[in-house]
């Protein structure tokens, strides 16, 4: 699952970029001129981030992973994804990542409730936390950083102490 949403995400940041180059004549995907190209990055990014309604993969491959490798899909995999949004957030569709956002807080806040294996809860936080940083970042990208800051940083010693504390 993880391998295919993640290179479906990318060939659709690809194909975006390139309606865009053939909208503007420049290959800068960090000037999106086409609505087209803004909604295909948008979309695109949400799948890679795990939000809502692209959010299906990441509590099963959470739950099919070690503690560290949900360590880093967690954290890490979300650095790239988050920069270019931070990066595009004011050419992008504002309503549809406050949609994707919304949606992400209930479904990360619900789909967790009746949840009994702890690496699906963590799944869900997590997608429900990406959901209020893209609902964040509609109104100002300095505070959706220092949420994925603070996010990164309380999530890390979380996940450690789940990896030193577990038992083989």
């Amino acid at each position: 699952k993880y391998f295919l949403t993640q290179a479906a995400a990318s060939a659709l940041i690809l194909f975006s970029s390139v309606v865009n180059a053939q909208t503007t004549g420049q290959w800068n995907i960090l000037q999106l001129d086409s609505p087209m190209a803004q909604t295909l990055l948008t979309v695109a990014l949400a799948m890679k981030l795990g939000l809502a309604p692209a959010h299906f993969w990441l509590p099963e491959v959470m739950q099919g992973s070690s503690f560290m490798t949900g360590l880093i899909i967690i954290t890490w995999q979300k650095l790239a994804p988050m920069t270019l949004l931070l990066l595009t957030w004011n050419q992008s569709s504002m309503i549809t990542i406050t949609t994707m956002g919304s949606l992400s807080v209930v479904i990360g806040g619900l789909g967790g409730l009746n949840q009994t294996q702890l690496r699906k809860v963590v799944a869900f936080s997590s997608i429900a936390h990406l959901g209020w940083m893209a609902t964040i970042i509609t109104k100002s990208n300095k505070l959706a950083l220092l949420n994925l800051i603070m996010y990164i940083l309380i999530s890390t010693p979380m996940m450690l102490s789940l990896i030193f504390s577990s038992t083989k």
